[in-house]
């Protein structure tokens, strides 16, 4: 079993809100003596997800809206038994906390806040400082630095004050950086620079000082120059003293196109002391979907989920959605759907049963993924000198339907380095090497072949690797 990942300042709680306070205060008034809370249940093969993280101290969460929680019962029951963890899509956000300035609405909060502490969630507030769903007062305002960060603390006192003790980590500032990692323009970047993310960490710290205080965008899955620029900013922020204890990797994917190094890049944050979590992940198919697009999806769920869990520092996995009706990707994404882990009669997707099996449970039967040994890999060393070496890598697909994007991943044994490759994309992090699939050759067919080859380094012994795993699944190796 996996340490418990819960807490950096202590577990990952799950406080008495106002709910659970009366409810608490209800059964004490009716009830002498003691009352003692039952342990939850052991978790069987087919418990629900919140069971097996439970027993690794990891978080499965959702995010939920609170209409659909009002008035779908099917959305709401599957919420509760299924999840950890929840997300409010909506709730806490400006335009819906602050519609105007002062004028401070949450009603939709407290009823999202009251279904989480009923049903035992731990909760993630989401977001206070954003350059969407910003209402015009605050886009529009001709603001001086003073006035804005005045707006701007008013804004996080009231929203993290309200919920002070209530929220176990809050997204404090979302989707900072562009693309290429330059500073994504905004009112609170035009006008206050970059030390608003710093204000805004600080002024949390004290408007709810036991919360985790996190940073959070899209597209920093892998290593690249918008996850770089967030590594810099957390060792500059981290150097400073600013109270910062998390990167929250969001993970809106696209089926059978991962990027690569997904765990190298969670493994780097975890190693300058911060926790990670995937926080709003689903992987979306170009519709319509058919049986082998669905068995890719549950694909790439497995190796989010195992690229999460194989990082102690990695404490959580959020989905952005319960279930494909009402997900946001089809109104963002034209000619896209599908991307969470029931469908839209609630019908458990591949993807339910690949995360199920990730976690310790039974994969449900479900054409989910490939058995161990459904690839074959072959490792050789075809020309060695001093201190380097070549070698080549071929593994074969014995899956049933086709690989729509893979990533193969084995560790060195003896210190070695990748320093250049070809055929894929290749990557390395410590004794870890990562290879994913080139532009031309991201598809194979059930019995196909991909070669690749490199050129290393080693300082005097070079053994082969033992173990090689392909989107997740152990291989055999010859």
């Amino acid at each position: 079993m996996r340490a418990d990942r819960r807490g950096r300042r202590g577990t990952a709680r799950r406080p008495l809100g106002r709910l659970a306070r009366r409810l608490l205060g209800a059964t004490l008034a009716a009830v002498a003596g003691v009352a003692v809370l039952a342990p939850a249940p052991a978790a069987n093969a087919d418990s629900p997800l919140r069971v097996h993280a439970e027993e690794q101290g990891f978080e499965i969460g959702a995010a939920l809206a609170v209409n659909h929680l009002n008035n779908d019962s099917q959305y709401r029951a599957i919420a509760a038994r299924e999840f950890n963890a929840a997300t409010p899509e909506n709730e806490m956000k400006w335009d819906t906390t602050e519609p105007s300035r002062g004028n401070f609405q949450f009603g939709p909060a407290d009823q999202f806040m009251d279904f989480a502490q009923a049903n035992d969630m731990t909760v993630r507030g989401h977001t206070l400082v954003w350059h969407s769903q910003l209402p015009p007062w605050v886009e529009d305002g001709n603001w001086t630095q003073s006035e804005l960060r005045t707006v701007m603390y008013d804004h996080i006192d009231a929203v993290a004050g309200r919920y002070r003790g209530e929220i176990a980590y809050w997204d404090v500032a979302n989707e900072i950086f562009l693309e290429d990692g330059s500073w994504r323009p905004s009112v609170f970047y035009n006008t206050l620079g970059s030390g608003f993310v710093a204000d805004a960490l600080r002024r949390t710290a004290q408007a709810d000082p036991n919360a985790e205080l996190w940073l959070n965008d899209y597209n920093i899955e892998g290593i690249n120059a918008k996850s770089n620029a967030y590594y810099e900013l957390a060792q500059d922020l981290l150097a400073q003293g600013v109270p910062l204890d998390g990167i929250g990797i969001q993970g809106h994917l696209i089926n059978g196109q991962l990027p690569s190094g997904i765990q190298q890049n969670i493994q780097r944050f975890a190693d300058l002391g911060l926790k990670v979590a995937i926080t709003e992940l689903d992987v979306r198919i170009q519709m319509p979907a058919d049986q082998s697009e669905l068995a890719q999806q549950a694909r790439d769920y497995t190796t989010v989920m195992n690229a999460c869990l194989a990082v102690d520092g990695c404490v959580a996995v959020t989905v952005w959605g319960v279930s494909d009706q009402y997900s946001w990707v089809p109104d963002v994404f034209q000619g896209y759907g599908a991307p969470l882990l029931y469908n839209s009669n609630y019908q458990a997707k591949p993807a339910y049963d690949a995360v199920h099996t990730a976690l310790g449970g039974d994969d449900g039967g479900g054409p989910t993924d490939p058995p161990p040994g459904s690839c074959a890999v072959t490792y050789n060393v075809a020309n060695q000198w001093n201190s380097g070496f070549t070698g080549t890598v071929s593994f074969t697909h014995n899956g049933t339907s086709p690989l729509s994007g893979w990533e193969l991943e084995f560790d060195f044994p003896n210190g070695q380095r990748v320093t250049s490759g070809w055929s894929g994309q290749w990557a390395q992090s410590g004794s870890t090497v990562t290879v994913s699939n080139a532009a031309w050759n991201g598809t194979v067919a059930a019995g196909g072949t991909v070669s690749l080859g490199f050129n290393g380094s080693h300082t005097g012994t070079n053994n082969e690797p033992t173990s090689f795993s392909l989107n997740g699944q152990e291989c055999t190796v010859s």
